[in-house]
């Protein structure tokens, strides 16, 4: 019995462990994260991916990469998603631009609850801005109601499909702000770029949980080989 529950324990001091290790190394690999989105933020703006590399387009390799396109918003094609920002509740309007590797869905920024914002500017512009990766299905607890026009995510594929647009683009734009915008034009610069990294503190938690455990187990293996009689 002692034996078989020695095994026990140390299986789960192992495990414990265990995870306190993979902790460490989802550290590791979230500062590296880190490092190289800081890296694309602040990086001259380049063109996006084509059509040819839309297939392997991932957050991991592209997400916040800053990039340059030119085309003519299509008027009209308006979608509002629901969003709360640190110019409080709204939406954000994303907006497909067609440009010469297709159509871009283009968030072109925030505009306030109960506020309509202003068109897109017509004719050929330039937008400047950050990559995001489609956020499909909705929000917690919401789900996207594409028929009622009520959206909780920037899902790429379902917008495109509830506007009708063709060679779309699996990502989308969040749009630099505008130097010179009017006050009605949608608020653009608000990505928000954080990420969590609480995974030292979970590795600690793990750790102490495992050598808890161990020296719990220690002093009861002790307590069974003290003599009887004997304090």
């Amino acid at each position: 019995m002692r034996v078989l529950a020695t095994l026990v324990v140390l299986a789960c001091v192992a495990g414990l462990a265990g995870l306190g290790v993979w902790q460490v190394e989802r550290r590791a690999w979230k500062l590296d994260l880190i490092e190289r989105v800081e890296a694309r933020i602040h990086a001259d703006p380049a063109p996006p991916p084509g059509p040819a590399e839309w297939p392997s387009v991932t957050a991991e390799r592209d997400a916040y990469r800053r990039v340059v396109l030119t085309g003519t918003y299509l008027d009209g094609r308006d979608t509002l998603v629901q969003a709360v920002t640190e110019l409080g509740g709204g939406f954000w309007v994303m907006t497909p631009l067609r440009t010469d590797i297709g159509t871009v869905l283009v968030n072109r920024g925030f505009a306030a609850a109960g506020r309509t914002p202003a068109p897109p500017e017509p004719g050929e512009t330039r937008v400047t801005g950050l990559l995001r990766v489609s956020e499909p299905g909705g929000a917690f607890l919401r789900a996207n109601d594409p028929a009622a026009g009520r959206w909780y995510s920037r899902d790429v594929a379902a917008i495109g499909a509830a506007r009708r647009l063709s060679d779309l683009a699996p990502y989308f734009v969040d749009a630099d702000a505008r130097p010179g915008a009017r006050a009605d034009e949608p608020v653009g610069g608000l990505t928000v770029v954080r990420f969590p990294n609480s995974h030292l503190v979970y590795a600690l938690t793990w750790f102490a949980l495992a050598g808890m455990l161990a020296a719990v187990w220690t002093w009861v293996l002790l307590g069974w080989r003290r003599p009887a009689g004997r304090a």
